[in-house]
């Protein structure tokens, strides 16, 4: 039998069946969230109800309605099943019995063998209760009681987010972990599930004994409590124990404080406070100890004093196009974070990133649009290298970037305008010893430029792309003290034109082949540039000049600038002259997705140039080789590499290598860094020369081993080595892992430590990689 409507007092009492899921209360929010004119997935109106049975019995003289025979009700979303379904209307009274269960919209199911509940909905017992919730959490119990709206009681409990079948379906094994009490309270006010007398299980052996414990509920999206653990063993601070505990504080905050008992030195306390805002957010990092000075001589303690650390950043969303943002990072030592292992220390907070080893505290705006551009901002970094003073760094304030592109086009190409300014203040000059307490060098640079670029491709298929650019620059310059530190400093004030002409020519080939395309392109690029005035700070010993350079420290010639007209990336130092940068790409792309690409190349100029550094490979007339290629060969194998040979003999004068790895039976990388000039390594005769690798193998479908390793070839050291196990399943994944940190990278001295880390999902981290 199936009926559409009923009678209100026979529509209410199926009802109360259908609130059985209140037991793990995970339906009712989403109810309650439901709009109110939507139809629920069984297609059903708001307020329709459909049953089917296969008997339907109507007592009027004592107001009982029986379903019996394969009960089966719909109602909005949910699905009530039992083998017998009874509504006493008189004592208000609904009552279940006979393999039933309830299958929710979310996909949670509630199962008993009896339940009885009244017709509000308030109160209800069930006996031979269990249920599957979201996040695979399993509870079960001898009986289950519905005390009132908000709280739900548990007797005789199991609560598990393992699996408790084993693979074929059919037979029962015991869960990884499992909490058993003799009473679970939940509590949906305070979302806290609470336990009795708990027994944590692992493997099905009891491990603790707790007379009170409790946790979020599962369903909670935020929820203070502990949170996993950290624990280590190292030679420089002991054993240590480091245990986070999360406030919610509301809504929008939430509070971590994170203890570090160690046995060889002071605890540190670790903070994360997190906060939203309409428009954005602020997360901040900070901690402190009163401990020995860091910095002591090796043997001696040193005095005690406070330690601290701090690292913020804040974006937020002014309107549609605007946006500011900031970061605050600052220490008190330059070894707080390898002293006490401090994580996540050098990750990019803003739009400026620091090199690393060093913080940086930013304040910075953007304007983004489909055309424009603009930013303005403001910095500040400290180093925490050993032979860096901060006093020497510049404070950079302010720093404006700008960008408009023209529509429609012009001249039948794309019309760019730029502009930039910068004003850099220093303390401190590096020159001499910092005793002299010489001045720094100050700079500013206001900075307007015009590009134009368009586009032909002629019916042979050559495609030729001629451009323009022109620049002007005005600097003032404060604090010089290149060649004149006997009669003080001297300020300068120049303005500068700047510009180049040219054009790009390629001519790609395309072929088909069976089941692959491939591609050729030469390439060709012409750049004529007027004689620049460079920044001439000084002369040294030799009489070479001295130029300004601020923005273009970290040059390097590679494929990224290849076919660029100037190569400099900032905009103190500008390539000027007749040059052509020639090379060629190829390209084979399979159409299974597998691809493989390669690039060569080289600078040809009519002149020598010695605004390029020696070490650059682009002072001679030929410059030295630039190769690039990567490929995926397979699914999950990816592998580059990208090289500069010089120009005379083909010596690898830098080269960076990699490959990344990933499959059912693991996932790995590995690294290779040479570079035959780097200015830094001075106690390597200039070489740079270091290995990177690590990942993960899967040895069985549960257990796995982890390895990191880090060794600087130009010393023929290890920097660090990180080796580890982990077990993991659908709920907890275990790590322990050894790790060794040499002296060549770190001033505290070589360390060892063990560390262990446990993930519970549901009571802490989620479980990835499963």
């Amino acid at each position: 039998m199936s009926l559409g409507r009923r009678s209100a007092s026979a529509k209410r009492g199926l009802l109360a069946g259908v609130a059985l899921m209140v037991f793990c209360g995970a339906a009712q929010a989403q109810e309650a969230a439901r709009p109110a004119a939507a139809a629920s997935p069984d297609g059903l109106a708001p307020g329709q109800l459909y049953m089917e049975a296969d008997l339907v019995i109507r007592d009027d003289k004592n107001k009982i309605t029986t379903a019996k025979g394969e009960v089966e009700v719909r109602y909005q979303g949910r699905t009530l099943r039992a083998e017998e379904l009874v509504y006493d209307e008189a004592k208000g009274l609904m009552r279940a019995r006979g393999r039933t269960s309830i299958i929710n919209a979310d996909g949670s199911v509630q199962y008993a063998d009896e339940i009885v509940l009244d017709d509000e909905m308030k109160a209800g017992v069930a006996t031979g209760f269990s249920a599957r919730l979201q996040q695979n959490v399993k509870m079960a119990s001898a009986s289950a009681v519905r005390r009132s709206d908000t709280i739900n009681e548990l007797n005789r409990a199991i609560y598990t987010p393992c699996d408790i079948c084993a693979p074929d379906g059919q037979t029962a094994k015991s869960p990884t972990w499992s909490i058993k009490a003799d009473k679970v309270v939940q509590d949906k006010d305070r979302q806290i599930v609470y336990y009795r007398n708990a027994v944590i299980q692992v493997m099905g052996v009891p491990l603790i004994y707790l007379p009170v414990f409790w946790h979020p509920d599962p369903q909670a999206q935020r929820k203070s409590g502990l949170l996993p653990p950290e624990i280590s063993f190292s030679d420089r601070r002991g054993v240590s124990y480091e245990q986070p505990y999360l406030f919610a504080l509301s809504p929008s905050t939430d509070l971590t404080l994170s203890p570090q008992i160690n046995t060889k030195v002071n605890p540190l306390l670790n903070g994360k406070l997190r906060k939203r805002f309409y428009s954005g957010g602020v997360e901040a990092r900070f901690g402190y100890t009163y401990d020995d000075d860091i910095a002591a001589p090796p043997g001696q303690s040193g005095d005690e004093t406070s330690h601290s650390y701090i690292l913020a950043s804040g974006a937020f969303a002014i309107n549609e196009n605007w946006r500011w943002g900031f970061t605050a990072e600052r220490t008190s030592d330059d070894l707080l974070f390898d002293k006490y292992d401090i994580g996540g220390v050098y990750e990019a907070r803003g739009p400026y990133v620091a090199d690393d080893r060093r913080l940086i505290s930013q304040v910075y705006t953007i304007r983004e649009g489909q055309r424009s551009y603009f930013s303005a901002a403001a910095f500040t970094v400290q180093g925490l290298r050993p032979d860096d003073n901060d006093r020497t760094f510049p404070i950079v304030a302010p720093l404006i970037e700008s960008r408009w592109e023209a529509e429609p086009s012009i001249l039948g190409g794309r019309l760019r305008l730029r502009a930039s300014a910068v004003a850099l203040t220093r303390d401190q000059s590096p020159m001499g010893a910092p005793p002299l307490r010489l001045a720094g060098l100050d700079s500013r640079r206001a900075t307007g430029e015009i590009d134009w670029r368009t586009t032909f491709v002629s019916k042979a298929g050559i495609v030729v792309s001629p451009y323009v650019q022109a620049r002007i620059d005005a600097y003032s310059i404060d604090d010089n003290l290149q060649g004149v530190l006997s009669g003080g400093s001297r300020s300068d004030d120049l303005i500068r034109g700047l510009g180049v002409a040219g054009a790009d020519v390629s001519y790609p080939f395309f072929k088909r082949y069976k089941n692959f395309t491939a591609v050729l392109e030469p390439i060709v690029q012409i750049a004529l540039s007027p004689d620049v005035k460079q920044v001439v700070l000084g002369r040294d010993a030799a009489g070479a000049p001295i130029y300004l350079n601020e923005d273009s420290l970290a040059f390097e010639f590679d494929e990224t600038n290849l076919f660029r007209p100037n190569k400099f990336p900032g905009y103190d130092l500008y390539e000027d002259g007749l040059r052509a940068n020639v090379g060629g790409r190829a390209s084979i792309l399979w159409d299974d997705g597998r691809r493989a690409s390669l690039l060569f190349g080289r600078s040809l100029r009519t002149e020598t140039n010695d605004v390029f550094s020696a070490a650059s490979g682009l002072r001679p007339k030929s410059s030295d080789w630039i190769v690039a290629a990567s490929a995926e060969p397979i699914r999950g194998v990816s592998l580059f590499t990208r090289a500069r040979l010089d120009s005379e003999d083909f010596d690898i004068a830098r080269a960076e290598a990699g490959a990344n790895v990933s499959s059912k039976w693991g996932f790995g990388y590995v690294r290779y860094l040479r570079d035959r000039s780097n200015p830094i390594s001075l106690d390597t005769n200039g070489r740079v020369e270091n290995l990177d690798l690590g990942g993960e193998v899967f040895v069985t479908k549960n257990w796995s081993l982890t390895a990191y390793g880090q060794r600087d070839l130009a010393s023929d050291a290890w920097v660090l080595r990180d080796i580890g196990v982990a077990y993991r399943d659908e709920c907890l994944r275990l790590d322990v892992f050894f790790r060794r940190e040499d002296a060549i990278a770190n001033r505290l001295g070589a360390t060892e430590s063990i560390g262990f880390r446990l993930t519970l999902a549901t009571l802490g981290e989620p479980i990835y990689g499963n």
